[in-house]
């Protein structure tokens, strides 16, 4: 995916992005991260064509997005919202099943690649074992999985997830986090997903995106992009490093 020169303004007055140009590399996992407000959230919502830009271009296969009909962006493009609505009476498989929505019409009944779709984001989100059981009935980390499912289920080829891990105890981030890893690994997918922990962002990305006011401060991977002097110019605090044989590089400390 390419943007160029995108602008985004809610209000006619501040810019939540700001001439943005970046791209999103095939079969990598691209994390954006940032300070609140940075525009994080509205950069994933413009590549997901959920906002529209005041200006500039984004592409997809050379191809401008808002040219893609919904089902045929749907194909393309999956993504796992913050919060969700948690719906009533409705079992994890069924619900799953909504993600075969753009292969098909509305009322037209499951086939045997619909099912064997649904079976797959269920098992390899480990959610097999939850298929009859009601979302509400559900631990967050596994609601998460859910959701994740669905997204799966369209058999999309790029998935993003704004803020996956935000309401999450640090076990289920690791676990969601490690089953992002995997879906980017076994099975080629694209993500692009927001995070706020910057270790987390060094462990489980190929490249990272840092925003600061509505810009792109430094892009790359996490070696060039994560330094003492950028995160002292993004965030304000002052940074310290360490090298670690099994972890690799991760920040230790933060003081002002």
């Amino acid at each position: 995916m390419e943007m160029k020169s995108i602008i985004v303004s809610h209000d006619n007055k501040t810019n939540h992005l700001d001439g943005v140009t970046t791209s999103i590399q095939k079969g990598k996992v691209t994390t954006i991260i940032g300070p609140n407000g940075c525009g994080k959230s509205t950069l994933l919502s413009v590549l997901s064509r959920n906002n529209t830009p005041k200006s500039g271009a984004v592409s997809l296969e050379n191809r401008d997005l808002l040219q893609y009909k919904p089902k045929e962006f749907a194909k393309k493009l999956a993504i796992v919202y913050q919060q969700n609505d948690i719906p009533k009476d409705l079992t994890i498989e069924k619900l799953v099943g909504f993600g075969r929505l753009p292969h098909k019409n509305l009322l037209q009944r499951a086939r045997e690649e619909d099912l064997q779709a649904i079976d797959w984001a269920l098992s390899v989100t480990n959610l097999n074992d939850k298929r009859d059981k009601d979302l509400e009935a559900l631990s967050g980390g596994e609601r998460q999985r859910v959701w994740i499912a669905m997204a799966l289920a369209q058999r999309s080829e790029i998935l993003c997830l704004d803020e996956p891990t935000t309401y999450l105890d640090i076990y289920y981030q690791i676990e969601l986090l490690e089953l992002v890893k995997s879906l980017n690994e076994e099975y080629g997918l694209t993500i692009v997903m927001v995070l706020h922990d910057i270790n987390q962002a060094i462990r489980y990305s190929d490249e990272i995106i840092l925003m600061k006011a509505g810009q792109i401060v430094a892009e790359g991977s996490p070696r060039e992009v994560i330094t003492k002097d950028v995160i002292k110019q993004v965030y304000g605090v002052n940074a310290v490093f360490k090298e670690d044989d099994e972890l690799g590089l991760y920040m230790m400390s933060l003081g002002i």
